[in-house]
């Protein structure tokens, strides 16, 4: 009786064992499963090769800087789907899996926007002992938090949303996501931060000018940190080629803090690129909620260990690019930039950059692939990143 005893208790402390285990592995795979929609996992990091790698304004020669482009990539605050947080108003959701990828897209653009204006734009993490740049770091992180307070958070986004025609838990694209980001902004004092939204194709300079200066009557330029997004259409289908390295020459700016896209039906983060291949940070990972205290948090699950990377042309022709200016004088440096770029002669404007906004719009002016641009204007942008049954 007592070797039976004995049995049973041995057999149900392994299968105790063995559920926690086969717990711990349920988790782990569906962390992973996200990314067997198409995402191409064996392109990751960096090999040593003769092309450089530029990430958000900055070259790094993988012969001589691996290291230094590593811990680059690490510093950026990576933002995922997040399950068992508080639900989402009265929807009940408690995990943007499945549908939060864009607003986490949009939430890591202004995330480095604020890292930019707060820290520098070069690797701050893991955080050394400085404590005024710890504080700012938490400050920072907690705007991101999956909570409905934190001016960022998937609970504002999704709601916010709705002003939009975007239903909790609908798809967005990247101007939607642009759009509401904008009136998010406004509720961010600390951080002043006015993100503008450049329509139709053209960045006006007299909107932003007028919108980004505390005082533009005055003689010294008082400048609120700027966020520019703009939307644009570079194809019907699929990205159309002759943008490509236009596409690249934002990436190269050092007011750059990358594009919101992805794959059809996969928003992605473009942070660079190396050679043909551009380099993204991947939100497609559901992690755990964390609620961040005033004590010591751990905040790994916010930076990537890696980056990962796709063609090109693999790209949806649905984007947004983005750049920040902290100081009016980036911001005069970035229309130069825009200048250059536009001269440079085997490069296809990717925007307009006028003084003031046109009052009229003449189709006869524009070249074919402007033409071809206009057409699928005319269709709903957002349409392309719709989930696909």
């Amino acid at each position: 009786m007592q070797c039976v005893q004995i049995a049973i208790s041995f057999f149900l402390l392994f299968f105790k064992s063995l559920l926690e285990n086969t717990q711990k592995m349920l988790e782990a795979c569906e962390a992973f499963v996200t990314y067997e929609s198409g995402i191409i996992l064996d392109r990751q990091g960096f090999e040593v090769n003769d092309d450089p790698v530029w990430i958000l304004g900055q070259k790094y020669d993988t012969r001589t800087k691996l290291d230094e482009l590593h811990t680059d990539i690490k510093s950026r605050l990576l933002l995922t789907y997040r399950r068992n947080f508080t639900a989402i108003g009265d929807s009940g959701m408690t995990t943007d899996r499945g549908w939060g990828c864009m607003l986490r897209c949009g939430q890591m653009v202004v995330a480095q926007a604020l890292v930019k204006q707060h820290l520098g734009r070069g690797p701050f993490w893991p955080l050394k002992n400085d404590q005024n740049k710890a504080e700012t770091y938490k400050k920072i992180l907690r705007l991101f938090e999956d909570k409905k307070t934190a001016v960022y958070s998937i609970h504002q986004l999704a709601q916010m949303g709705v002003s939009e025609g975007k239903e909790i838990g609908q798809w967005f694209g990247p101007n939607t996501v642009a759009q509401v980001l904008k009136k998010l902004s406004a509720y961010d004092e600390w951080s002043s931060l006015k993100i503008h939204v450049a329509m139709d194709n053209a960045v006006v300079i007299e909107e932003i000018e007028l919108c980004h200066s505390k005082n533009p009557d005055a003689e010294t330029t008082m400048w609120n940190p700027l966020l520019l997004v703009v939307p644009l259409r570079l194809g019907l289908l699929s990205i159309n080629p002759i943008y490509i390295d236009s596409l690249k020459a934002c990436l190269q700016m050092p007011q750059s803090i990358g594009m919101i896209g992805g794959k059809p039906s996969q928003a992605l983060y473009f942070i660079g690129y190396v050679g043909d291949d551009v380099v993204f940070l991947d939100p497609h990972l559901t992690q755990n909620a964390i609620e961040f205290d005033d004590e010591e948090f751990e905040d790994s699950s916010y930076h990537p260990t890696t980056s990962a990377r796709i063609s090109f042309h693999s790209m949806d022709p649905s984007l947004a690019v983005c750049f920040s200016c902290t100081t009016h004088s980036e911001w005069k440096n970035l229309l130069q930039q825009f200048k250059i770029m536009t001269e440079a002669g085997k490069k296809q404007n990717l925007f307009e950059v006028c003084t003031q906004r046109q009052a009229e719009w003449h189709p006869s002016s524009m070249d074919l692939a402007d033409e071809a641009i206009a057409l699928a204007d005319s269709a709903d942008s957002e349409e392309d990143f719709e989930i696909l049954g």
